[in-house]
């Protein structure tokens, strides 16, 4: 049987460790342990992060550029100042996000061709009933009203979301042009069956403000939606597509620049050697002699450069050099 000790005997356990140096070490161990499980992550391997940190950060520099375009789009409908601001960028299961919107929603399914899947768009019913009061002529004001959206206002919002697919198109062309549609729209969250539950997505949270009104607009892509396209979504990739897009318009502003510029073109049929006498005593009817032969290109230039070697000959009634080579 284990024999209990009692509080003296621990109390001289302990001092005897004290002075041994014993208990310092046993201290600092203890203190670095508890640091390291202060800095520790827990981490579900049932849900891992199926993007890097460089993606999801690829993916919030694109939609930090679709909020500031979404804003102007969304000013110029409502006639009235709107904020769009990106608040964060997510890997969560699917569940979580169903779990996250409010019923009844006002909630839409779309399509993003060439990509297989789908992605889903919710609007928070604050905003929405903001947006339509607005559109008819009221001041933004929210509803407290938990109702789904008459027919009327669908048709208001419908002209709403079909601007937000066309600049989240704008958007993405960056990465890849897509071809984005509306395939359903659902007011209770819990019918959208689009991935498993246990599928991870991508979540996409800003939040919109006019006037006194605000909500949050989400924007969901199933991680099966983005797995073509998830290795175009890092950085370097990013960074290479948008340099070639750079060096394409360098190149032409360089065309345009150069299309009035003005200058002459020049072929040299062949070249000789004359005395003095021989020049003076020319003649009409006299022969040339020139270091070219007949099958021989000629030399064009193109100011004081030679540029390019080709045939002499005839382009109707004018003479003309047919281009062979670049010099």
């Amino acid at each position: 049987m284990a024999k209990i000790l009692s509080q003296d005997e621990i109390d001289d356990l302990l001092s005897n460790v004290a002075t041994n140096g014993e208990g310092s070490e046993l201290l600092e161990k203890a203190s670095a342990k508890a640091d390291i499980l202060g800095k520790a992550v827990a981490y579900d391997f049932k849900h891992p992060n199926r993007l890097s940190k460089d993606q999801m950060r690829t993916l919030e520099s694109l939609h930090s550029n679709f909020a500031g375009h979404f804003r102007s789009a969304l000013s110029g409908i409502t006639r009235s100042v709107v904020d769009v601001d990106l608040l964060s960028v997510d890997q969560i299961t699917y569940s979580e996000f169903i779990m996250s919107l409010m019923s009844p929603s006002c909630t839409y399914v779309f399509t993003l061709s060439p990509l297989d899947g789908v992605g889903i768009m919710d609007f928070n019913p604050s905003v929405v009933f903001a947006f339509v009061d607005r559109m008819f002529g009221g001041v933004g004001k929210t509803l407290n009203a938990e109702r789904e959206l008459t027919g009327i206002e669908k048709s208001i919002m419908k002209k709403i979301v079909s601007r937000s697919f066309k600049e989240l198109e704008k958007t993405w062309e960056s990465i890849l042009p897509v071809n984005i549609k509306q395939s359903a729209f659902e007011s209770n969250p819990q019918f959208i069956q689009v991935v498993p539950q246990g599928e991870t997505v991508i979540v996409i949270s800003l939040q919109l403000k006019m006037m006194s009104s605000s909500g949050i607009m989400t924007i969901c892509y199933p991680y099966l939606t983005l797995e073509g396209v998830v290795e175009k979504l890092s950085a370097q990739k990013s960074m290479d597509k948008n340099k070639k897009i750079v060096d394409k318009d360098n190149r032409l502003m360089n065309a345009k620049r150069l299309v009035p510029v003005q200058t002459y073109v020049k072929t040299v049929l062949g070249n000789t050697t004359l005395t003095v006498r021989d020049l003076i005593n020319i003649k009409a009817g006299d022969v040339i002699k020139l270091d070219q032969r007949i099958y021989q290109d000629v030399d064009v230039y193109v100011g004081d450069k030679l540029k390019f070697h080709g045939k002499p000959g005839l382009s109707g009634n004018q003479l003309a050099v047919k281009i062979t080579n670049y010099h």
